[in-house]
């Protein structure tokens, strides 16, 4: 059984790693628990990736537009505008529409799902079912 990400757990196993020279990858990670925020995003700078913030979907649209980061960390619950229609947008739009999308969050119905992926989404994580080193993995594996 596989256990959620834990912002501790993921602190102390990630806090003392060095960042890495070839990590100097710019991450969009949109996210409005401001726990899980503060944890992943201090994890991600922790081995080298410069991270923006976003705590709603339409900070996440400007933000997108203004940095072009390597990579966007999307939720889809979020205030303001919801993680779909920030995909739908960010690949409508000429400048951020070839910037790979990790949907990670709790919602896990296979409508979701298809309905991401059919937006745009590179791949699709569900919050519980991942540890944060599998998310870093992944992450790796796209823009690493």
């Amino acid at each position: 059984m596989r256990t959620a990400i834990s912002a501790l757990d993921a602190f102390v196993a990630f806090a003392p790693l060095a960042p890495s020279k070839i990590m100097s990858k710019k991450i969009l990670f949109v996210e409005d628990e401001p726990d899980l925020q503060k944890t992943l995003g201090s994890v991600l700078e922790n081995i080298g990736f410069e991270v923006v913030s976003a705590f709603d979907g339409e900070a996440a649209v400007t933000l997108a537009k203004q940095h072009l980061p390597d990579l966007i960390l999307l939720d889809l619950i979020l205030p303001k505008k919801d993680g779909f229609q920030v995909l739908e947008e960010i690949k409508k739009e000429e400048s951020t529409k070839r910037i790979p999308v990790i949907i990670l969050s709790n919602l896990e119905s296979i409508n979701e799902i298809e309905r991401a992926i059919e937006l745009g989404a590179t791949t699709y994580l569900i919050k519980t079912n991942y540890r944060l080193d599998e998310v870093i993995d992944k992450i790796k594996n796209i823009i690493g």
